[in-house]
């Protein structure tokens, strides 16, 4: 490949993921889709239908990461959530500390992104803090507590972490059968636990459509970062890679360490080694999504904080979402529908902590009220 054709290669996959994710941030706001929302509608008024949106927007994309990696679409050993080591402190800690910093918050990186498309500058504020401390957890000073203390703590797997070939290695069972049995059947079980009948049959298909949208759009991203982006030479390096990644590997949507490469990218924007990656136009696409949804329904409006307190509140859940977002490689989003949607046994000890950090945190601001 030429350079020329890389450049155009790499344009192209920067334009149509900034399109994709501006599709997502319009579903998100249209649908309210929003985990925060939905472990805190459960605890506080044990409503499951935003729990069953989650479910649905799982659902379709582990079926369609499934059916991408059945395909050959997509290079499973190649995404960013792959590998033989399992990181799980990282996870579990980091989902703790993510899940209890987005109740505080208001919501994870992709609510606060869609937030601020409809006028919050509360998101504006969250989101500036969070991908500060993404950074400092990326290369900064929490850096070195996560790399000393957490990720030192793993465990050596003689396989990819990823449940198909974990089952396969147990059981002896073929791989291609291990996925198809585990990606589609659990896939599929997420669906008709979401299509489970609830009062309420127009909200319920409302948010179950924007569900799907969400997880079509996961699907989607696979395939344009496995099969559409895949170079089997650099035109400098000779290495085989993904365009616009930056990690060079198969990505999905992610929403915290994104934000942190977004600033970094504003910050340094006349330094050339500074490139327009994947995530910093998936970041961009959510805000124009929301941004188009809120003039379409014509509620957008400016929001600021109540009062010092809420201010407070807001800048230490930013600070928890930032160091535990990447300290578990990924937020409600990239762990809990990109990875889990590749069956990442990681993503599940992620997706536990999150859960239990949110409902703990809003356990507790209930009985401080």
């Amino acid at each position: 490949m030429s350079p020329a054709e890389f450049e155009s290669l790499s344009t192209t996959v920067l334009v149509v993921i900034f399109l994709l994710a501006t599709i997502l941030g319009f579903s998100m706001r249209e649908s309210r889709f929003c985990t925060m929302g939905a472990i805190s509608d459960v605890v506080y008024l044990q409503d499951w239908m935003r729990m069953r949106q989650w479910s649905m927007a799982v659902g379709v994309a582990m079926c369609g990461a499934t059916a991408l990696v059945l395909w050959g679409g997509v290079a499973v050993g190649d995404t960013l959530y792959a590998s033989n080591q399992l990181p799980w402190l990282s996870s579990l800690v980091g989902g703790l500390l993510f899940g209890a910093g987005m109740v505080l918050a208001s919501g994870c990186g992709a609510r606060n992104l869609t937030r601020l498309g409809g006028g919050s500058l509360k998101a504006l504020i969250v989101l500036l803090v969070m991908g500060l401390a993404a950074f400092a957890t990326l290369k900064g000073i929490t850096a070195v507590v996560r790399v000393r203390w957490l990720d030192s703590v793993q465990w050596q797997l003689g396989t990819l972490a990823l449940l198909p070939e974990l089952l396969a290695q147990a059981t002896g069972w073929p791989l291609f059968g291990a996925r198809l049995g585990l990606g589609l059947g659990l896939g599929g079980l997420l669906i008709l636990l979401a299509l489970n009948p609830q009062k309420g049959a127009d909200r319920s298909r409302s948010a179950l459509l924007g569900g799907a949208v969400v997880g079509l759009c996961v699907t989607a991203a696979w395939w344009l970062g496995g099969h559409v982006a895949e170079i089997a030479e650099h035109p400098e390096t000779l290495e085989h890679m993904y365009a616009a990644t930056y990690s060079g590997r198969i990505e999905a949507f992610s929403f915290v360490t994104p934000v942190a490469h977004t600033l970094d990218w504003l910050l340094f924007f006349s330094d050339r080694n500074k490139l327009l990656t994947w995530g910093i136009a998936s970041v961009c696409g959510m805000v124009a999504g929301s941004r188009i949804h809120a003039l379409w329904r014509r509620d957008f409006q400016w929001q600021g904080f109540a009062n010092t307190q809420d201010l407070a509140r807001h800048l230490l859940g930013a600070v928890l979402m930032g160091v535990g977002g990447v300290t578990a490689m990924g937020c409600t989003v990239g762990q809990g529908i990109s990875a889990v949607s590749l069956l990442s046994l990681g993503s599940l000890i992620a997706i536990a902590g999150i859960v239990t950090g949110a409902g703990a945190m809003l356990r507790y601001l209930a009985g401080s009220e």
